[in-house]
């Protein structure tokens, strides 16, 4: 086993210890068949993953949008009538 790798069986049978070394040691590669399956990672390391890059405003901010002449006023006019 490489240190970081677990083959199928051994992953199953050694559960707890695969998942302490994630985290303590990142993550771990668990291989079938002899290649690579499936990666066992931390919550901290899962949560680095799919936090976005930005917030809203700076998503916003950095849009090629912003270069455009666009009204964000709300017409003063009177709604119109929809029969439904």
């Amino acid at each position: 086993m490489i240190e970081n790798h677990w083959q199928l069986q051994d992953a199953k049978n050694k559960f707890s210890n695969l998942v302490n070394q994630a985290q303590e040691h990142g993550p771990q590669i668990v291989t079938k068949h002899g290649k690579d399956a499936v990666v066992v990672l931390s919550i901290e390391e899962y949560k680095k993953l799919i936090k976005p890059k930005n917030n809203l405003v700076q998503f916003f901010h950095d849009s090629p949008l912003t270069q455009e002449d666009i009204s964000l006023e709300r017409s003063r006019e009177k709604s119109r009538d929809i029969i439904l």
